[in-house]
């Protein structure tokens, strides 16, 4: 029996989606300054997908180092608005911040996932969802983050999509799981076509 492949993510959500698609993995964060490669690449003016897709490489390619017999996947995700890439915010007054900024304009999630294998890259796929906030009002904004801010404080712009931040939206174009941070459908099609998960 071949050895689990390695998830090099501490993301529960991504976890779940693999666990509950019947794919066998264990858990390895990749502990990396995603901050500083950020600063980096968008000093050399990288765009937003190729920022999500370098941070995913470097996730995976960090534990592959370590595992080179192993198959692993690294996986981030960036939201870019107007063609810049927005962090997480620090604190709720930034939270309100990046809200206001989002309010009744549309922004893109990008999610990212690269495999390596016997330690190099094999596989990548930058998934795509567009997203349209409404017009909500201030004090609907100041209730949600009353409500919502332990759960959404460690999600770039503040909200997740399987909660009350979907309240926050009039339209969602693409794939959930791409929304969720990881480019399922995609991923599952490769890890068949390499006898991974049962075809």
């Amino acid at each position: 029996m071949s050895q689990p492949i390695i998830l090099a993510s501490s993301s529960e959500i991504r976890q779940q989606m693999l666990r509950q698609a019947g794919v066998e993995f264990e858990v390895l964060p990749s502990r990396i300054d995603e901050e500083a490669i950020r600063a980096a690449l968008e000093a050399e003016e990288a765009n937003p997908r190729d920022i999500a897709d370098a941070l995913a490489e470097f996730k995976a390619r960090k534990i592959a180092d370590k595992f080179p017999d192993r198959m692993v996947i690294g996986c981030d995700q960036v939201l870019e608005l107007k063609g810049k890439v927005m962090s997480k915010p620090t604190d709720l007054d930034q939270a309100r911040v990046q809200l206001r900024q989002l309010r009744a304009n549309r922004h893109k999630l990008l999610s990212a996932a690269v495999i390596y294998d016997e330690g190099k890259p094999v596989w990548r796929h930058v998934g795509e969802v567009r997203l349209t906030m409404r017009p909500f009002s201030d004090s609907y904004m100041e209730d949600y983050l009353a409500r919502n801010w332990e759960s959404v404080q460690h999600s770039v712009g503040c909200y997740k999509l399987e909660e009350e931040g979907v309240r926050l939206f009039s339209r969602v174009e693409g794939d959930y799981f791409t929304v969720l941070g990881l480019p399922l459908l995609e991923l599952l099609s490769y890890l068949t076509m390499r006898g991974k998960v049962q075809a």
